[in-house]
């Protein structure tokens, strides 16, 4: 009887709610700074209790805490309900790994430019220090100024020159942020894209822009022009015959008059080739059907051999119209022909819209071709980032 009393007194409602008030170990609390005295530092939790903060618990890389005095008011976490002394444990530490981490969420959303220093480096990029925490940005996520770019994709020179950014502060932002899987992933990519799109709102499709070439890779050449920017000359989109690689006909440094031919977001997209007058609409103005041409071999493919007839005009003579007897893939038309000598030619078709004469070796009666024969037809151009292809010549 008493005992039910008790309960359903004042005073046990009041106890009840006390402990249902009370926070759970793990729970991020606040409260006013009692004392701070002999390492230890009391805070009172909304006069239920008083916790107390030690050792290294007071500790934080993230100097939230470096100026803590009476009477501000703290965030701290429960580590322990009741210590030895009847009060509650609690941790500056892991309040403040907390906090970061919130900030980190937070800065995902709202876009917010950081600071960040690199503490290390790898091959697929740079490990940055953001307050307490070690976070990561790729490769992909440099500033064209900062990528490294290598001859030939040489991993080994990648981590070279990652490793002189070592110690050096970026403006980054933040673009993954995962607590639970301690996640941290940032970009300086993301600021220099922000800084381009006012720069960018000043040109358009169709304007002629002077630059210089930057860097050469395998598939186009970067061209740096106006404030900062920086373009790509597709492969497909330097000259209107084929070549082999950008450096046939440029090298870093060269200056350029090229015309934006496309935007998509902070990367821009040029053409050298549309300024010049295409060859090819009065090519029929210098050669024939059935006329017998003296052309040059400057390559030796597997389906037949490509042929310069002038600077301007490539043709392809399928491998079936280079001999009378059998010719048996690449070997045999190396034996025959040599890359740089010039032999007699027939046109058997041209095909100016497409970018195509064919031909055969004089006197050579010629076979059925192939169903599925190659061309030398200029291809579209094909957009790639920079961040996405290392294969540069410097």
């Amino acid at each position: 009887m008493e005992d039910d009393k008790l309960k359903n007194s004042e005073f046990g409602k009041l106890l009840k709610d006390y402990f249902s008030q009370l926070p759970k170990v793990g729970e991020l609390v606040k409260g006013i700074v009692l004392s701070i005295d002999k390492g230890a530092i009391r805070v009172d939790l909304n006069g239920m209790t008083t916790g107390l903060v030690r050792g290294q618990e007071l500790f934080s890389e993230s100097q939230e805490f470096a100026n803590v005095k009476v009477g501000d008011e703290v965030e701290s976490t429960v580590i322990e309900l009741e210590n030895e002394t009847g009060e509650m444990e609690l941790s500056f530490r892991s309040a403040g790994y907390q906090k970061v981490w919130n900030r980190m969420l937070a800065h995902v959303d709202d876009g917010l430019t950081i600071e960040v220093k690199v503490i290390a480096a790898n091959k697929g990029g740079l490990m940055i220090k953001i307050d307490a925490l070690t976070g990561f940005m790729p490769v992909s996520q440099l500033s064209p100024e900062n990528y490294p770019r290598v001859a030939n994709g040489d991993k080994n020179l990648i981590l070279e020159k990652l490793r002189e950014m070592i110690g050096l502060t970026f403006q980054a932002k933040v673009i993954t942020a995962n607590k639970k899987e301690e996640k941290l992933i940032v970009s300086q990519k993301a600021v220099w894209e922000d800084d381009q799109k006012a720069i960018l709102e000043s040109y358009k499709i169709g304007d002629t822009v002077d630059g210089e070439v930057s860097a050469l890779t395998s598939f186009g050449a970067f061209i740096k022009f106006g404030q900062g920017l920086e373009g790509l000359v597709h492969i497909s989109e330097m000259v209107w015959q084929r070549i082999d690689h950008p450096k046939d006909i440029l090298k870093v440094g060269d200056k350029v008059t090229a015309q934006i031919i496309d935007f998509n977001k902070s990367k821009i997209y040029l053409s050298m080739k549309r300024l010049i007058n295409d060859p090819w609409k009065s090519v029929k103005d210098k050669y024939k059907k059935g006329q017998i041409v003296e052309g040059r071999v400057h390559k030796i493919e597997p389906f037949g051999l490509m042929v310069k007839l002038d600077e301007e005009i490539h043709g392809l003579a399928h491998i079936s119209e280079v001999s009378n007897s059998p010719v048996r893939g690449i070997e045999d038309l190396k034996e025959k022909f040599t890359i740089g000598e010039n032999y007699k030619f027939e046109i058997m078709n041209i095909e100016p819209a497409e970018h195509r004469l064919g031909l055969k070796v004089e006197g050579v009666k010629g076979k059925p071709p192939k169903k599925e024969v190659a061309t030398e037809k200029t291809e579209e151009p094909v957009k790639e980032d920079a961040e996405e292809k290392e294969e540069v010549a410097a």
